[in-house]
């Protein structure tokens, strides 16, 4: 009896490569990608003659929030929590009692929507050190920016009938006019020389 000398058939592998393809496309389509979350900040138009001209704000329309290297958050000469921010915030944009200490209310034209009583010349200055945590930093962000969330929040509902992100354009710039952002940042520096 002889031996045969028989090959072992291989695997046909002309078509791995397009297998491998369709999968990378599978996975590239059906994978959801981590994206950066920052800040939605929308610097004022440049204005060349603001250049000369000094700003002058009253103090009473100024509320600093400082935050120092031990994420600690100084605001209205007080320690506070991350948490009171919101709250703090609400108060001193809106004024809804008409403080002597919180921003001035006054008649404030909105284009295509009429006058209204607001306090338009409102600023938060935002104030940290340059060893400032960055998750601290961007709480210290989030809360400020829930305050103006809310405050159109009830301002649309009041007005409209809707919450603001269900409005359209034209009245979301109502709503803007009402309580614009004035979220002012200095830049960091060492507080302790």
């Amino acid at each position: 009896m002889g031996k045969c000398n028989r090959k072992v058939p291989g695997l046909n592998q002309s078509s791995t490569a397009d297998i491998s393809f369709i999968l990378l496309i599978f996975f590239l389509v059906t994978t959801s990608m981590d994206t950066d979350m920052g800040l939605a900040r929308r610097l004022p138009e440049w204005d060349p003659n603001a250049e000369d001209q000094e700003v002058k704000i009253k103090e009473r329309n100024i509320m600093t929030v400082y935050v120092n290297s031990n994420d600690e958050i100084l605001c209205r000469g007080e320690l506070i929590d991350v948490s009171e921010l919101k709250d703090i915030a609400k108060e001193f944009i809106a004024n809804p009692e008409d403080k002597a200490n919180l921003p001035a209310k006054e008649e404030y034209e909105i284009k295509g929507f009429g006058t209204v009583v607001t306090t338009v010349k409102h600023v938060i200055s935002l104030q940290t050190d340059r060893s400032t945590g960055y998750e601290t930093y961007f709480k210290v962000q989030n809360e400020l920016s829930k305050a103006y969330n809310e405050l159109r929040d009830d301002w649309c509902k009041q007005q409209f009938g809707k919450l603001f992100k269900d409005l359209d354009e034209d009245r979301q710039t109502y709503a803007k006019g009402m309580y614009p952002s004035k979220i002012s940042e200095a830049e960091p520096r060492e507080y302790g020389t």
